[in-house]
């Protein structure tokens, strides 16, 4: 049985760090800046022989109508709602504050069974909090510390109880073992749509939203099935220009979503209408593709747009900015307002079936003759024709090939181009990268 945790307390008192520590990886970011995470984040663990499902939580400071701290209260009651198990963590240093009682209110309300943890325990100076923290009704508090790893085994003890009284669960949608989810993220910059992309595919307000640039600011994954496909749908942080970060907070932000985008198998790079393909956006696309990525174009905010000025600044940019891939798909959408979505989840299939592209090797070694005979390769350095002995595909994932030659370090990048170029012509590799290497051929006499 898989027991859903929500992790809840208020800002900076630990949550993101025991998730990080329960997790057994970075996964949640941490900073000392209060109120880091602001969108639920989830993730499956093993804590010795128990499955868990874990949810990190928003603090809040004063949720007024309205606000940004209003809707990131809205996403931890959703989070208390779902879960099984609370795990309540105050600050035993600063002792109980009054936003740990109304958080409190609000686990007791729910009627969840709860462990209460006292965190930052690392000596005896904390103990007149731990006593304190009986006020707050929801049972005995456990001495712990998320970063040192006190107390763990308590908490493991905890939760053994608490499976004892939950009642039993049956598994709806039970993993298939073989199938595995395709790995999307949707990457872009600050403000364009990305989150209303996500909550638009998931059917749920499951991201935060709003006119305020830069609400995300973690990588939040979330589990979609769409007309039967696993897909693990990754929400990331908008991305500024490099010289425009000097913040330690954003810098780590994009770190977190340039490791999802490179991470991830397709990768959706959501663009506003109104501003399509700017240096920024060339940028991340260009990322995307030397890591390998399959990628979809989607143009947001396309029903309150100038359409056909966006489209020819979009044709124009893709032929004469990202001229190393050709035939990205390019899906234009309205995520407010849910338009689109069939056609680009859609095209994002396509490019994971280019992406996963094997050619068999008699039509391989057929396009190989063919495009050698329409256009010859070059003279090498000692004035002799570059000899290409044959081709061989290394892998999938991207489409990778060796192809090899009496002189490879001769072969001009403008010939390397040519047979990419024409490979994804010929094969139907539009929006994926294409990587050849050469080699030198064995001397068959050696």
């Amino acid at each position: 049985m898989k027991l859903k945790i929500a992790i809840i307390g208020r800002p900076n008192v630990g949550k993101s760090t025991l998730f990080n520590r329960l997790a057994g990886r970075k996964i949640a970011i941490v900073h000392d800046t209060p109120g880091v995470t602001r969108d639920r984040k989830e993730t499956s663990v093993k804590f010795k022989d128990l499955d868990l499902e874990l949810i990190d939580t928003a603090g809040f400071e004063d949720a007024k109508a309205g606000s940004i701290e209003q809707r990131m209260l809205e996403q931890t009651k959703k989070a208390i709602e779902e879960s099984d198990v609370c795990l309540f963590m105050f600050d035993a240093r600063s002792g109980i504050h009054p936003y740990d009682e109304v958080f409190a209110g609000l686990v007791r309300q729910s009627h969840k069974p709860t462990i209460l943890l006292a965190n930052k325990c690392e000596g005896k100076l904390q103990e007149d909090s731990v006593f304190e923290a009986y006020k707050l009704g929801l049972g005995e508090p456990i001495p712990f510390s998320a970063e040192h790893g006190l107390g763990i085994e308590d908490l493991y003890l905890s939760l053994k109880d608490c499976i004892k009284d939950l009642p039993d669960k049956t598994e709806d949608d039970e993993e298939d073992g073989n199938e595995k989810p395709l790995q999307l993220a949707i990457v872009g910059r600050p403000n364009v749509g990305k989150s209303t992309l996500v909550n638009a595919l998931l059917n749920d307000e499951r991201m935060l939203t709003g006119p305020e640039a830069g609400i995300t600011r973690d990588a939040v994954s979330s589990s979609l099935v769409w007309k039967g496909n696993k897909i693990n749908l990754v929400d990331t942080a908008g991305l500024r220009k490099q010289a425009r970060i000097t913040d330690s907070l954003e810098k780590m932000s994009a770190a977190s979503t340039k490791h999802a985008a490179f991470m991830a198998q397709v990768v959706i790079l959501v663009l506003d209408a109104d501003a399509v393909l700017d240096k920024q956006d060339l940028t991340i696309a260009r990322q995307v593709i030397d890591e390998g990525r399959a990628l979809v174009i989607a143009v947001n905010k396309w029903d309150i747009a100038n359409r056909k000025e966006a489209l020819e600044r979009l044709n124009d940019k893709l032929q004469t900015s990202l001229t190393q891939i050709s035939g990205i798909p390019t899906v234009t959408i309205s995520a407010l307002k849910k338009e689109g979505l069939d056609k680009l989840m859609s095209a994002v299939f396509k490019v994971y079936n280019r992406w996963n592209t094997r050619i068999p090797t008699a039509p391989l070694n057929k396009w190989f003759a063919d495009v050698q005979e329409q256009n010859q390769p070059p003279l090498g350095k000692n004035k002799r024709r570059i000899k290409l002995k044959y081709i061989t595909q290394a892998k999938t994932r991207p489409p990778s090939f060796y192809i090899f030659s009496s002189n490879p370090e001769g072969l001009p990048e403008s010939y390397l181009r040519y047979l990419i170029n024409s490979l994804r012509d010929t094969f139907n590799l539009g929006g994926v990268p294409i990587r050849i290497t050469v080699r030198k051929a064995d001397n068959p006499y050696a």
